[in-house]
């Protein structure tokens, strides 16, 4: 437990919604495990209110800010500086207040990779992998996707146009192409599902054929839900061999988001047996 007197350092998420996050509660346990004197807020803007949300938070002193939906690609075009996976993604999710100017970064990719490779030992060199949705959250995961090196990476968008954007963000390698919602019934099914829409902020249903789901499928949703995700429920009912939350992305994306502002790492296995239980 910290023994501190000095006023503890401030950060926040800000997002739209964002009374569901559990990331006060995971900063606050990262910094007990490491002895780091800091508070951690939720900050509700919506879109026109982003950009005086993240300057007034550091005019009153805060040290760094979470970003998630809607707000990565605007805080992408708000920051002064920019780490090289944000650059790639067009999308942070992660900035710091550094000497009067705001330094953006992007964890996505490398929580979502840890999680999958190390907590849930997903095989992903040679796989055909589904990522649903084009907008913010899927920015950050594709390069390292095509990193781990998979068969084949499919973006799915409801506009093409947005999904094509992307794939050309990257060069359009072999293994990445898009396709749009309505060409999803004539594609086989995958051995990764991961939803990046936000669709089950909402409690909608997934729009998607269950032919993408295959008896080896593993469904990955990457917004959490103490109960089922649509999503999750939805992978499940088709027959996914697994369907996972993204309680794992979260808390590895926040250990990387925690290394940027205070130079430690935690260890993030008993915070996540700790918020799964």
């Amino acid at each position: 437990m910290v023994k501190n007197s000095s006023p503890a350092d401030r950060y926040a998420l800000v997002g739209h919604p964002v009374e569901h996050s559990r990331s006060p509660l995971i900063h606050q346990l990262f910094a007990r495990q490491t002895g780091q004197n800091l508070s951690y807020e939720l900050i509700d803007a919506e879109p026109k209110s982003f950009e005086t949300a993240v300057r007034g938070f550091a005019a009153a002193g805060g040290r760094g800010l979470n970003v998630t939906v809607p707000h990565k690609e605007a805080a992408f075009a708000l920051v002064d500086e920019i780490s090289e996976p944000a650059n790639a993604a067009r999308a942070v999710n992660t900035i710091s207040f550094q000497g009067g100017k705001l330094r953006g970064e992007n964890t996505d990719g490398v929580g979502l990779i840890r999680d999958l490779v190390v907590n849930q030992r997903v095989t992903l060199p040679g796989r055909r992998v589904l990522v649903l949705g084009a907008g913010g959250a899927a920015r950050g995961i594709v390069g390292p996707l095509l990193a781990a090196r998979p068969a084949e990476l499919v973006i799915a968008n409801r506009t093409q146009a947005r999904a094509d954007e992307l794939v050309a963000q990257f060069g359009e390698p072999a293994a990445l192409r898009a396709v749009a919602f309505e060409e999803l019934p004539s594609l086989a099914a995958f051995d990764l599902l991961i939803n990046a829409t936000s669709a089950g902020l909402k409690g909608d249903a997934p729009p998607f054929p269950g032919s993408l789901v295959g008896s080896d499928s593993v469904g990955y949703d990457l917004v959490y839900s103490v109960n089922d995700t649509p999503f999750v429920a939805w992978a499940r009912e088709h027959g996914a061999a697994r369907s996972l939350q993204g309680w794992g992305m979260l808390i590895e994306q926040a250990a990387e988001s925690f290394f940027i502002w205070r130079g430690v790492r935690p260890d993030t296995k008993p915070i996540l047996k700790q918020l799964v239980r």
